[in-house]
């Protein structure tokens, strides 16, 4: 009964907690924040300067006593005190644009959190632990393969069988589904970040120029693809510094070499939807046929990539509506489906 009131008086909050972009979904209201997962804070007396946007603008641009990071690496944390910074500053955030003068505080949120598949216990932990500090009455963790189905509309609950791949930041998540829970299901720490560390490593050996990763990804986002398409070579200037001179130096890049420097890491990911269609029980395998196999994840929008899947499988590949936030209104709808949460939830701890 208590937690029903504190239903109806907080703003309950779904989160993606993603290694690139963090996404808060508020029950009743939507998406509010979507924000880069990056803090920028003071080296010694660790205060925070800047959390989001503003502190993605910093990476690679601090001086010595500032340091710019990314809390979270293949979709768990790595700094624990910056994610909880974070989580933090966004759940305030939420609180005071909901808070009128003269009413008395707002009860503290439940908040529903996205998770990779492949975490360990601690890691696990070490969320709902985060998620608490930063002022959560109560943190159910989801895996992101299951939130990325419901916020894509998926059937998850019949006995047909669903397949999907989110392919975020940090990691590429691929599960099959049936009668509302994973029947089968791979975590791979090959994603995004992976596809611009690529791009570095390639424009360094063909070049000798040294970029950084914030350039890499907006060559992946300008002319990076999967898939030769029709269109024609794509092509960007790239400027970074010379490895034998030291000097600034710009050259011109096209689509066909950024999709050979990707070719690899988009390689692992088909590789790996693979195996996990090699698993995958045959009298699901033929509603899979009949359905496809749905893309979601910022990762999904690389040019071609369901073109090449749909090669490589045999099968049609289709991309979700609005990729980038298939996990985060995942979270929000369970927020409204209590019988649902309940059944998909892999932990839940209250303060």
């Amino acid at each position: 009964m208590l937690d029903w009131l504190y239903g109806l008086l907080s703003h309950d909050l779904g989160i993606d907690l993603g290694t690139a972009n963090t996404l808060v979904y508020v029950r009743n209201k939507g998406i509010v924040i979507r924000e880069p997962s990056v803090v920028a804070r003071h080296r010694k007396t660790k205060q925070v300067v800047a959390i989001g946007r503003e502190a993605k603008r910093m990476l690679g641009k601090t001086p010595q006593t500032i340091e710019a990071l990314r809390p979270l690496k293949d979709g768990v944390i790595a700094d624990f005190d910056a994610t909880a910074a974070m989580l933090t500053h966004y759940i305030r955030l939420v609180h005071q644009q909901a808070k009128r003068p003269g009413l008395p505080s707002i009860p503290r949120p439940k908040v529903v959190v996205g998770i990779p598949s492949g975490v360990t216990d601690v890691e696990r932990r070490a969320v709902q632990e985060a998620a608490i500090m930063a002022g959560a009455r109560e943190a159910i963790l989801i895996e992101e393969p299951m939130a990325a189905a419901i916020g894509a509309g998926l059937p998850i609950e019949e006995s047909s069988g669903s397949f999907i791949c989110d392919i975020g930041g940090g990691t590429s998540e691929i599960a099959v589904m049936s009668l509302g829970g994973i029947v089968v299901n791979r975590s791979v720490r090959t994603a995004g970040d992976e596809m611009d560390e690529a791009i570095v490593s390639f424009i360094r050996l063909k070049y000798g120029l040294l970029i950084g990763e914030p350039t890499a990804e907006d060559i992946k986002i300008s002319v990076g693809s999967a898939y030769p398409l029709t269109r024609g070579d794509r092509q960007t200037v790239v400027r970074g510094r010379d490895i034998e001179t030291g000097l600034p130096k710009s050259i011109r890049v096209g689509e066909a070499e950024i999709r050979e420097a990707l070719a690899g890491v988009v390689r692992e990911i088909t590789q790996a939807i693979s195996e996990t269609m090699e698993e995958t029980p045959p009298e699901l395998v033929g509603d899979i046929m009949e359905h496809g196999i749905v893309l979601a994840g910022g990762g999904s929008l690389l040019t071609g990539i369901d073109k090449l899947i749909a090669q490589d499988m045999r099968m049609p590949v289709w991309i979700t509506e609005d990729p980038q936030t298939a996990v985060v209104r995942g979270c929000g709808k369970l927020l409204d489906d209590a019988v649902l949460l309940r059944k998909v939830k892999v932990a839940a701890r209250r303060v």
